[in-house]
Formats: C-alpha cells, structure tokens, sequence
C-alpha cells in the first residue's frame, strides 16, 4: 500500500523528531553522568529515556488528529487542552524514567529512589515537552509555514515572489447556513475545511487562511509547477469530499460543494501587524484570481484558470482544459485568458 504524501510528512517528522530528542536526552545524560564519572552509561540512559518518552508523545503528536478522543477534547478552550495535554505529557515522562531507571538500574540500587539526577531528568522532561508542545499548538492556530517565515525572519522585509493560488469557495453556504443553523454549519466548515487541508497536504500546497466559507491556497511557483500539482488539487479535494459523503450525509444531510479558480503571478510578501503579526500576500494576482472566483459563479464552471498559469504548467493526466471567452478585469489592459478545468469523461 502506498502512503499518502500526508503520512510520508507525519512519518519523517516522527522520525527526526525521535532523532532530535535522543540525541539532545544523550546530551543530557553525559552531562549529568560526567559529574558521577558515568557518563557514557549516562549517554545511553537518555537515549533509552528518550526512546520510552519521546515515541508516544510523538506518536500522539502526529495521529492525533486521527484519535475520536482527542479531536473531542480539542473542541475544549485552548488552555484547558494544553494543560490536558501537558499532564498527559507529565505521566509519560515521569513513568519512561521510571521504566528506564528499573531496566538499567545496578543490584544495588534503588530505581525508585528521588536522586538529585532522577529529579532533574524529569525536569529536563518536562520542560522539553512542553516547550515542544507549545511549538506544536502555535504552529497549528498559525499554520507551521507561518510560524517558520515568523521565527526564521524571512518575511520581515517585503520581497517580490512568484506564486500561484487556488481560491476555493463553498456554494449555496448562505443558504446551507439558514438551513443547518450557524452551530452545525460551523461544523460543516470546519469537516469542508478538513477535506481540503488533505488536499493541500497531497499537493505541497500551503493554507494561506480561511475567510468566511473560502479557503486560500499558495504555492511558490517551482512547487506549483511540479507534476501540475496546483491544477490537481481541487479534483482531489472533490474525490476527499465524496471519500466523506456518507459522513456528511449523516450529520449534515447535505455533501457540500465548491467552486475553485486557480492564478499566478508576482506578489509582494511581508510580515504585517503588531500585536498580532502574520503574512501577507499583496498584489493584483490576488485580486485578479478572487474575480476568477466571482466568474466561476456567473459562467456557471465549477474550476476556472487562467492562461498565465496554464502556459507554464502541464496539465496532469486525466485533465482538460476548455478555452472560455476572455475576461475584463477592472483594472486590467488586456482581458485575461481563460479555460475551464475539468475531468476527461
């Protein structure tokens, strides 16, 4: 069975993460062990410690999403499911040690015994947990690109980049929104925007933000144009809906559906805000692609895209794309080209 590109990421990322916390717990561990004069023996405990410690949290980390009882619990006030989550954390350090210190221990030695070292290595613990779990629930409220670009300074200055973005748009959500009520179609959006963050994962594309009932995709354009992965991804998005349609049927008595238009060009990228800061995409292929959006609605096409994206890109097998007559853009000299993108029977 092959996996998706989804589990390949969760995957790499259990792995280096298991590496990056043996290595810094072996770390630890010869620190503390050279002040006993043990500390090879003390190298080997945290990586052991490590192993014990670092893998459920990882593997919690990475499916959790996946587990019924935690994407209930995530439904809690952000700080009460941090706190949850860090006493979860708490109970695995403080028992890996403890199962550690009991397979490595010498005959005269006491595993339970509150040693000044068994101390600081659930300090250690502790405090590496939870930083690592605040890194993971900032990373998820501002999306892990954003957090990166924030932490590694890319985008404190502006800078010109060549992107492409699909903009995704549920039909009829006025509508769906009087008739579910604004709790449960809440919850048909956030289902809606699930499916689609597994089609952005598929593509290597990034989740710029949500705005109401439409989503906003980005890819820098070298990524778009790998294997036409940006003029797949709301076909796959389609196929992850209808993967769903039972589930939304039962909860919702409705599958939703969406009208996407897909655009690149050259914007300006930077950080904007004060006290809260995020990254912004400002130019006309924004605007331009949103008008493509508002077409796909009046000419009645489901996936709209433009000439400029269409001449730089292949068109991944299984695809078509229709001519349409050109499309005045207030704003705009020349009319932009466009097609419909659509499945071929």
């Amino acid at each position: 069975m092959t996996l998706s590109r989804r589990a390949r990421r969760e995957w790499r990322f259990f792995l280096w993460f298991s590496v990056a916390s043996a290595v810094i717990s072996a770390y630890f561990g010869y620190a503390v062990g050279a002040e006993d004069e043990s500390a090879i023996r003390g190298a080997w405990h945290g990586v052991l410690a490590s192993l014990l410690i670092a893998t459920p949290i990882t593997f919690t980390e990475v499916r959790g999403r996946r587990i019924a009882l935690l994407r209930r619990l995530r439904r809690l006030p952000w700080a009460a499911f941090f706190t949850i989550k860090a006493l979860f954390y708490v109970v695995v350090i403080v028992g890996g040690l403890l199962i550690m210190r009991v397979l490595t221990h010498a005959p005269d030695e006491d595993p339970f015994a509150l040693t000044p070292a068994f101390r600081g290595s659930i300090a250690f613990g502790v405090a590496m947990s939870l930083f690592a779990n605040l890194i993971v629930e900032t990373g998820g409220l501002l999306g892990f690109s954003t957090l990166k670009n924030i932490l590694t300074g890319r985008y404190v200055h502006p800078r010109r980049e060549r992107r492409a973005f699909l903009l995704i748009d549920m039909r009829d959500s006025t509508g769906l929104a009087e008739s579910l009520g604004s709790i449960r179609f809440h919850e048909l959006l956030n289902s809606f925007f699930r499916d689609i963050a597994e089609a952005a994962f598929e593509s290597e594309a990034e989740i710029h933000k949500y705005v109401g009932d439409e989503a906003i995709l980005t890819w820098p354009i070298d990524t778009a144009l790998a294997e036409g992965e940006c003029l797949a991804c709301p076909f796959l998005a389609r196929d992850l809906i209808a993967r769903n349609a039972e589930h939304y049927r039962q909860r919702y008595g409705v599958v939703p559906t969406f009208r996407a238009a897909l655009h690149c060009g050259e914007i300006v990228a930077g950080e904007i805000g004060d006290v809260r800061r995020e990254i912004a995409y400002v130019g006309d292929t924004l605007n331009v692609a949103a008008r493509l959006l508002d077409a796909a609605k009046a000419l009645g096409h489901d996936t709209l895209v433009s000439q400029d994206l269409l001449q730089i890109v292949e068109l991944p097998a299984g695809l078509k794309a229709t001519p349409l007559p050109t499309l005045a853009i207030r704003g705009r000299t020349a009319p932009l080209r466009i097609s419909a993108l659509s499945r071929v029977d």
